[in-house]
């Protein structure tokens, strides 16, 4: 899976996330994984208004600085983590998720066996 990194490479991507990143590359980063869970409609969602409404009121201007901003920012990235985790989780499970139960001939097929075809048989004659 195209998603899993070598150690040293998770040890970099988690030095990375430890540093908060730019706000707008959060909000873009929540913005894409929006799109990703809704589909092309996502524009047209609550949760689209609302992130963008709160990017618009916390947006830093060169006459404010305050801890408020400062919060919402941690905020809005711990949010971006916990979207891209879940979606990872997701893909994960459908991945590796059990099928159910399954019939003798596929549980031996998957270890590749085969169940014999005639009584006392040895597996192999067809």
């Amino acid at each position: 899976m195209p998603g899993f990194m070598r150690h040293s490479d998770s040890q970099q991507h988690r030095s990375e996330m430890a540093a908060l990143l730019p706000p707008l590359r959060v909000c873009r980063g929540i913005l894409k994984e929006l799109r990703a869970m809704q589909g092309p409609t996502y524009k047209l969602s609550p949760a689209y208004n609302y992130v963008m409404d709160q990017f618009r009121k916390n947006k830093v201007t060169g006459q404010m600085y305050c801890r408020a901003q400062q919060e919402a920012h941690h905020d809005s990235h711990t949010y971006l983590c916990l979207l891209a985790s879940n979606r990872t989780h997701l893909a994960l499970h459908k991945l590796y998720h059990g099928k159910g139960d399954r019939s003798r001939e596929e549980v031996a097929g998957l270890v590749g066996l085969r169940l014999p075809t005639q009584p006392g048989g040895k597996g192999w004659e067809k």
